[in-house]
């Protein structure tokens, strides 16, 4: 006779929620980068923008992503995933989706930045966006280390 143990769903770590989130170490994750994406869209928007295809796009994936995330961090924050794991599997899927954004969104903030260079008004547009691609890229190192630790747990 076989013996009965603890099933596999039961091993899973929980869903955080509430003030937990913040000590949980993948969904901690969420909060530095709403941060940090919020610092990428503020500092190309105190720019003058001299390439807009490249930098609204910077712009677009920035915003939303700081968006969707602070929706997801309320979500966890408020606790409607009612420790489902298909929040698991969004939150992996959402975090992949916006890392590979992210990096996209980055390496046109650097190009964005060395044109930058020899414009109009050189040395503030320029430190201000190698301000935003620094932001940028810490932004996707941050999403690429959530989607991975959220996948791997």
């Amino acid at each position: 006779m076989a013996s009965v143990g603890p099933s596999a769903a039961s091993t899973q770590p929980a869903l955080p929620s509430g003030p937990a989130v913040f000590k949980t170490i993948p969904y901690a994750f969420i909060l530095p980068e709403i941060l940090c994406g919020t610092w990428v869209w503020m500092l190309i928007a105190a720019t003058s923008v001299s390439l807009p295809l490249l930098q609204g796009w910077v712009m677009y994936v920035s915003l939303t992503s700081c968006l969707i995330s602070l929706l997801l961090l309320l979500s966890y924050l408020l606790g409607f995933h009612r420790n489902s794991e298909n929040w698991k599997v969004l939150d992996s899927l959402y975090h992949g989706t916006t890392a590979i954004l992210y990096m996209s969104a980055a390496v046109l903030q650097a190009n964005a930045t060395i044109n930058s260079e020899f414009s109009i008004n050189a040395p503030l547009n320029y430190q201000l966006n190698s301000a935003a691609s620094f932001f940028a890229f810490l932004t996707t190192f941050l999403y690429i280390l959530h989607a991975f630790s959220i996948y791997y747990q």
